[in-house]
């Protein structure tokens, strides 16, 4: 009787052959890869015939990696930040001063650019946060307690008293428009205010406003901040809207406002944002009307916005150089940051007994602090240059996580 083929043993054969195959096959176009790099690499009239005839050969690889190097340089070139001259940003700045004259709804966009005047890092910049992690350095976070509104802030504020401006819609959880004086029905944080702690389980939300950062226990899909409604005594929650989430709050992230101020709006100012956040909230841009019907778009960077072929005038300019000209052009004062009058002091609720140890953030100092007990709201902490957790720090670790992983 003859004795059955074992089909155990020539199926594993089988497979070891062919992994074996695909193994061979990655080598080769690995091979292949660096020889046709290697060649690119050299001027045309340096390459032998022998490099010649390889290009020929593997003509789809060299295209493929052209394309790669065009990819990157295009990148490369929208993260290079670009000056306008003096004569030319002069004439830019005369452009928009005329504009914001005739405008009869101005709403004003801002992103992190402004803020990098308070030593607030951007995101995208080329000392930016992503940047950084993007080439796999480390970046720690920062205590933001000694951060004030800059020039750009307070200009901001000072176009809103005069008028000019209708509604300012804000990317920045930091905090500094509402510090700078600006009124809050005219102010939309789209991604959340840092220093504000609410209670969704009140109907409406309550809201108890911090002299500190209360991101530091939160993170994405994480927002509880370890502190408790002092009236129905649920969990309170951070208002940081993180990648990936969608904001439901009505305030600080106001929301109907933002979008109520984009439909009657005539001209549309960008300061400091790359917009490729902004540009995802089609309701912001009235993109359903037709292009004449559209607000006219002005923006101020230094690098390159997905916005900026719509735009009537692109100034490449720091955004506080850029608004100290616009508002002489304006004739118009700048009022200075006066700690004593910031509202976050006349808004803040002090923290109870309890909860004096409950975080370990800088509180942001009283100008008159010898006329203020500490326990008025919570205890001084001694000082922290680096800090982890919060809306910064999380997103750090995060990429730093991210990084690890592609590494591995």
């Amino acid at each position: 009787m003859e004795e059955a083929p074992d089909t155990g043993s020539s199926a594993r054969a089988e497979r070891k052959a062919l992994e074996k195959a695909k193994i061979q096959q990655r080598e080769s176009e690995r091979r292949i890869l660096r020889l046709v790099g290697r060649v690119l690499k050299k001027p045309e009239a340096e390459r032998s015939e022998e490099e010649a005839a390889a290009l020929l050969l593997h003509r789809d690889t060299a295209e493929e990696l052209c394309r790669r190097r065009s990819r990157r340089d295009g990148l490369r070139r929208k993260q290079e930040e670009v000056f306008d001259d003096a004569e030319a940003l002069k004439n830019k700045v005369q452009q928009l001063a005329a504009a914001v004259r005739q405008a009869s709804h101005l709403v004003v966009y801002t992103g992190a650019g402004i803020s990098t005047a308070a030593s607030i890092p951007d995101y995208r910049g080329p000392n930016g946060v992503w940047t950084q992690l993007q080439k796999g350095r480390a970046v720690s976070s920062s205590d933001l307690s000694h951060a004030e509104p800059t020039l750009t802030h307070m200009c901001i504020r000072m176009l809103h008293e005069e008028k000019l401006v209708k509604h300012v819609v804000s990317q920045n959880c930091d905090g500094l428009h509402l510090r700078s004086g600006l009124c809050r029905h005219a102010l939309s944080e789209l991604h959340g205010n840092m220093f504000i702690e609410v209670c969704t389980s009140c109907s409406p939300v309550r809201e108890y406003m911090r002299l500190f950062d209360v991101t530091e226990r939160t993170s994405l899909h994480r927002h509880t901040t370890g502190r408790n409604c002092s009236c129905c005594g649920a969990e309170l929650r951070d208002t940081i809207v993180h990648f990936g989430e969608r904001g439901s709050l009505e305030q600080p992230l106001n929301w109907e406002g933002a979008v109520e101020a984009a439909k009657r709006a005539d001209v549309i100012l960008c300061l400091g944002s790359s917009l490729k956040v902004l540009k995802k909230y089609s309701c912001l841009w009235s993109m359903n009307r037709p292009v004449s019907k559209r607000p006219q778009l002005y923006i101020v960077n230094l690098q390159w916005t997905p916005k900026d072929d719509l735009a009537v005038l692109k100034i490449h300019g720091r955004c506080d150089d850029v608004m100290r000209r616009l508002m002489e052009e304006l004739n118009l004062q700048i009022p200075a940051y006066d700690r004593i009058k910031d509202p976050i002091f006349s808004l803040a609720t002090p923290l109870t007994p309890e909860e004096l140890h409950s975080h370990t953030r800088e509180l942001i100092a009283h100008p008159r602090g010898q006329d203020r007990s500490s326990a008025d709201f919570g205890v001084q902490m001694k000082e922290s240059p680096h800090v982890q957790g919060g809306w910064f720090g999380r997103g750090y670790g995060k990429g730093r996580r991210k990084k690890r992983k592609k590494a591995a």
